[in-house]
């Protein structure tokens, strides 16, 4: 993911690198210690940390140095999330201390994807490790169809972390109230770049300031009280950074950013073989350059942001066992088909940016790990580096676990009512080297359910390999024959068994 990659999309996958041999049995090794440890805690009949309130953080005179940390019997990881919103890959350029952070010192997921490239569906997907067509969330404006009780931070607070949600929750999530399963929260909603909405601890109030800074700042206000309060914590960061309309803090308004060339896919012609809306689509070159240069500057506050988090967690003595992800909910078009949303079933949109770094755990430093992975995945992983047996079922699994592997991911979309053109209802099957997605008849209906007949209205199949940039439909006017020699019956049952599963 460097910025030379902006005009080669279709990157070949790298060796794997991630918990192979030694490290996964280190990585192993840790988290039975962690298990067995959380297990003979229960058994000794110790009260969870959970139910004790927080206390207070210290307060130092002036010119006094902070207390030092508090020795911890709980060796559980820490874990920092933190999530950008339409932040596609080939952005490395702004996160320059992210990836020399996460980068160097954890593992690279090349090949990551957002289950559902929409918003709240996303997010309810990472809290969840389900796809939305299990938790329900399948549009931006019924966030109370997640079921709570499934959620990571749910397992997480129970088990005995001090939890914490600084940003974007769930898209129209009322601000009054409150994110079940957190300890302290700063949620905003609706979201701003400056001088936000915030329900702030549950008072509901408008703060200034940056979005990505105020945040921050109350992230790392949550992690310093680690010194006064042993129990692991769980950090949930969610950034407005890179969504449109993209302001960026007045610091790097004019930076320069680099020329981008832009990429085969987004100066095709001949699209007749792309489903009906997209044909029309006429969104130019120019148009995509400009948006990317907007979010790469909102980028650079995302990337302060990790610098200091990262010293935070140095000064605390707490890098080694800090479990950290930084991904995005999914990626955007820069006039990729003429398209300059997501929505759409094609890499720029599906592929997200995916980094972790857990050192104490044993990821292998400046890994890189070419399984296909999405983000059902992260909640499974989030618990199991704590040691938690999840009581919810998921759709994803660890990946801490090298033998975690799958053959495709499953990405779906439904038509709703922020789409006025009918893009109709979508699921794709992303293999290693291919795609096969199909368009459905059906939208969700005022309550965000689906309805229609789901007659298949248009298909298309790529040669990932081949083609990398998704240019050639090879199902427009195919033959039966030429079906059969591609496989798609096969894939046509795959993708039905794993949208009914």
């Amino acid at each position: 993911m460097s910025d030379t990659s902006e005009t080669n999309g279709g990157h070949r996958p790298s060796r794997r690198a991630l918990v192979a041999g030694a490290t996964a049995t280190a990585a192993g090794a840790v988290i039975t210690t962690l298990a067995v440890r959380a297990n003979r805690a229960a058994d000794e009949g110790r009260t969870p940390a959970a139910a004790t309130p927080a206390p207070a953080a210290r307060r130092s005179a002036p010119g006094t140095p902070a207390p030092g940390p508090r020795p911890r019997s709980d060796h559980r990881p820490n874990i920092l999330f933190v999530l950008t919103d339409d932040q596609p890959k080939d952005t490395d350029w702004a996160l320059p201390r992210t990836i020399d952070w996460l980068g160097r010192d954890g593992v690279t997921f090349e090949r990551a994807h957002a289950n559902t490239p929409l918003c709240a569906p996303s997010r309810a997907s990472i809290m969840s490790g389900r796809y939305a067509h299990h938790h329900g969330v399948l549009d931006t404006r019924h966030p109370t169809h997640l079921d709570q009780h499934t959620t990571v931070q749910r397992q997480l607070r129970e088990a005995g972390y001090r939890t914490g949600l600084f940003g974007k929750y769930l898209n129209y999530w009322h601000p009054a109230d409150n994110p079940p399963h957190f300890d302290e929260w700063l949620l905003q909603e609706p979201v701003a770049y400056v001088d936000g909405h915030y329900n702030d601890g549950g008072t509901v109030r408008t703060i200034p300031g940056y979005n990505t800074t105020v945040i921050k700042d109350r992230a790392l206000a949550f992690i310093e009280r680690s010194r006064t309060d042993t129990r692991p914590w769980f950090a949930y960061v969610a950034t407005r950074a890179a969504h449109e309309v993209n302001i960026p803090d007045g610091t790097y308004a004019r930076t320069r950013v680099p020329s981008w060339k832009g990429r085969p896919s987004v100066f095709e012609t001949g699209k007749l073989d792309k489903p009906p809306f997209l044909r029309t689509a006429d969104h130019s070159f120019a148009e995509g350059r400009a948006l990317r240069t907007r979010q790469l500057r909102t980028l650079l506050s995302v990337d302060d942001a990790m610098r200091d988090f990262r010293d935070k967690l140095r000064e605390l003595g707490q890098l080694e066992n800090t479990l950290v992800v930084f991904t995005s909910d999914h990626g955007l078009a820069w006039g990729d088909h003429g398209w300059l949303r997501k929505s759409v079933p094609y890499r720029p949109i599906l592929e997200v940016p995916f980094l972790m770094s857990w050192p104490a755990g044993g990821l292998a430093k400046g890994g890189r790990d070419d399984r296909l992975t999405c983000h059902v995945d992260i909640a499974p992983t989030l618990l199991a580096a704590a040691g938690i047996t999840p009581d919810t079922p998921h759709d994803g699994h660890s990946l801490l676990d090298a033998r975690n592997d799958r053959h495709h991911v499953l990405a779906e979309w439904w038509w709703n009512r922020q789409d006025k053109v009918p893009i109709h209802t979508w699921a794709s099957y992303v293999g290693k080297n291919e795609q096969y997605t199909e368009y459905y008849r059906g939208r969700l209906d005022t309550d965000g359910r689906p309805q229609g007949s789901g007659e298949v209205l248009f298909r298309e199949y790529y040669d990932l390999r081949a083609d990398p940039y998704q240019l050639t439909n090879l199902l427009h006017l195919s033959s039966p024959d030429d079906e059969r020699r591609l496989g798609i019956p096969a894939l046509a049952r795959d993708l039905a068994v794993a949208r009914a599963a």
